[in-house]
């Protein structure tokens, strides 16, 4: 019995109906998933889908007249695309124009009203003690319960006593676990005036609420001045809450505006900024499924503002509501207002209750994202319509057209049947290169805009080009003489060694342009090393299983004119046979 020859593998020959399989039941499992998701298309970019336009106008502070420089410009760009991005919005651009001007481009199906809050609320995060606070436009009292204060509201209490504490309450309460600096005696008597005299004036809260500001002759000018806004505060007016607190500094009592749960505005009077957005290590939103409380926020404080918030929650645990109140103030807004129990020491913090998945993450990249080295102002916002992404797309996709029917018109010229296999090819590649751009729209915000439609294009050349670098290789084989199923076997790891580098320096270059570039080029670098990943699936797992099975027909084995593996065509050498050497001539003479 002939022994087996060397280099030959059986199984490599026998089970290519196996790759096949495993590469269409993926397909199929990916565009299950793609309907299930309801996603069904890939999201577009700003250039393609239209979006939102924001230009943010950079302005000093008092007293730093240089603060606007190329430094803290980058490290507010870096800040507002973090912002962002923490809100799963994808192929939003942040860029400086000039010296003092921040372009901020947000696509459309994102959702671009909240990234344009968080983006355009651009002044310093404080934590401020909350001195009177009353629902705005009504007579109600200046102590309203906590739950009720605001939609964010939330109970401060430490981990060690947060689940009794929590379990005690009916109302939708939100705790918080940290630490800070206490308001001083001095402060309260500056800003919160007493409560004899708050009915001295018609237009002030409720006298039983010795939080209110008060107008007797004996304060202050500043408690004067404050009672005053406070007073004539409506939060419901637009135009009221954009003015208010305007010009108060860190160090000054303020007057704010907020919501609360029943989505009424509430108006609060807060002493000055106990703890400041800096002080905040970090921030996330998480689902605790351990007391299925639902959402909630955790931060965790630097060292500095572990000190400051136990102390301002020590001090304010000694009052009544809402004086027990700190209130996390962004850009003028109360996003958040939870009131203390006793004195946080733990370094750390959570807020938690009635927070659903959206109001969680938007409160905790408030946190983690709110300070800018820099005051912004909003000049502008434009809507940037899809109308001439639209065609961009259209022409596109024509360009695109062309391209893949020109590289099928060459396949089937110059290879004939061999493009039975490259067409298909193509086909897998494209339907797993669209099936996986709508997946990721979805799960990582992945957003297709025209680079990256051009990066696709580009990738037909590479697709193209790998399975002309194998069929080229088996052609070699029959030119010298070989059969088409060795043919085959001995091409495969000659291209696959060719195909692995081209798509490896494809892959290289696409990583660097991806990590050394922004917006859309990031688009095209990434649709890029996408497609170079892919055609390295698509080689293995279906042209060269194809392929195999296709070699033991005869209309390609016996090399048909039509096959595009014709050996005459190709020129061929015959097949080397053995013969025997001819026997010298015998002399007849010696004979």
């Amino acid at each position: 019995m002939a022994a087996p020859k060397k280099g030959r593998s059986a199984s490599a020959q026998s089970r290519p109906g196996r790759s096949l399989a495993f590469i269409l039941i993926a397909i199929a499992a990916l565009t299950g998933g793609m309907f299930l998701s309801g996603h069904p298309t890939p999201r577009l970019g700003i250039d393609l889908a239209g979006g939102t336009s924001i230009t943010l106008t950079a302005k000093n502070e008092p007293g730093q007249p240089n603060a606007i420089n190329k430094t803290n410009m980058n490290t507010a760009v870096d800040i507002m695309n973090r912002r962002v991005n923490g809100l799963g919005v994808s192929e939003a651009e942040v860029q400086t124009q000039g010296s003092d001007n921040i372009i901020v481009n947000i696509p459309k199906g994102t959702n671009s009203k909240e990234a344009r809050a968080q983006v355009g609320t651009t002044a310093k995060l404080y934590f401020r003690p909350v001195l009177a606070t009353e629902v705005s436009g009504s007579a109600a009292s200046a102590s309203p319960s906590p739950s009720a204060s605001s939609s964010s509201s939330s109970k401060a209490t430490d981990k060690a006593t947060e689940k009794a504490t929590s379990s005690s309450s009916a109302s939708p309460t939100s705790s918080a676990t940290s630490q800070g600096r206490a308001v001083t005696d001095a402060l309260k008597a500056d800003s919160t005036p007493s409560a004899s005299s708050s009915a001295s004036s018609s237009a002030s809260p409720s006298a039983s609420s010795s939080a209110s500001p008060s107008a007797n002759a004996s304060a202050s000018a500043a408690a004067t001045k404050l009672q005053a806004q406070y007073t004539a505060l409506d939060c419901t007016d637009k135009a009221q809450r954009a003015k208010a607190g305007e010009g108060s500094k860190a160090t000054d009592p303020t007057v704010a505006c907020g919501k609360n749960s029943s989505g009424q505005w509430q108006k609060y009077v807060l002493g000055p900024a106990e703890v400041k957005g800096t002080d905040i290590k970090s921030a996330s939103a998480v689902f605790d499924t351990q007391s299925a409380a639902g959402w909630k926020v955790t931060m965790e404080f630097t060292s500095g503002g572990s000190k400051k918030f136990a102390d301002i929650t020590g001090k304010l645990a000694k009052n009544q509501s809402p004086q027990n109140q700190f209130a996390i103030v962004l850009d003028g807004d109360v996003v958040s207002d939870p009131f203390v129990q006793q004195a946080l020491t733990g370094g750390s913090a959570e807020i938690s209750g009635s927070f659903d998945q959206t109001e969680a993450q938007s409160l905790a990249n408030m946190l983690k994202y709110g300070s800018l080295p820099l005051d912004f102002k909003e000049s502008s916002v434009t809507t940037v319509t899809a109308a001439l992404g639209g065609e961009q797309l259209h022409a596109g996709l024509i360009a695109g057209a062309i391209g893949l029917g020109l590289v099928v018109i060459y396949l089937v010229v110059y290879y004939r049947g061999l493009s039975i296999i490259a067409i298909p090819s193509l086909l897998v590649s494209g339907a797993l290169t669209y099936v996986i751009m709508a997946l990721l729209g979805p799960t990582i915000g992945f957003a297709l805009n025209l680079p990256a439609v051009c990066g696709a294009i580009v990738a037909i050349g590479i697709t193209a080009d790998s399975f002309i670098v194998f069929f080229e290789r088996i052609r070699d084989e029959i030119r010298e003489g070989r059969s088409l199923r060795p043919a085959v076997e001995r091409a495969w790891p000659r291209a696959r060694r060719t195909i692995l580098v081209s798509d490896f320096v494809s892959f290289l270059a696409a990583a660097v342009l991806f990590i050394v570039t922004v917006g859309k080029v990031q688009g095209f670098a990434f649709t890029l090393g996408l497609t170079t990943v892919l055609d390295v699936v698509v080689v293995f797992f279906f042209t060269k299983p194809l392929m195999t099975l296709l070699a033991r027909r005869k209309f390609y084995a016996s090399g048909h004119k039509w096959s595009g593996l014709d050996p005459k065509a190709l020129g061929a050498k015959p097949p080397l046979r053995r013969t025997r050497r001819p026997s010298a001539p015998v002399d007849p003479k010696e004979a």
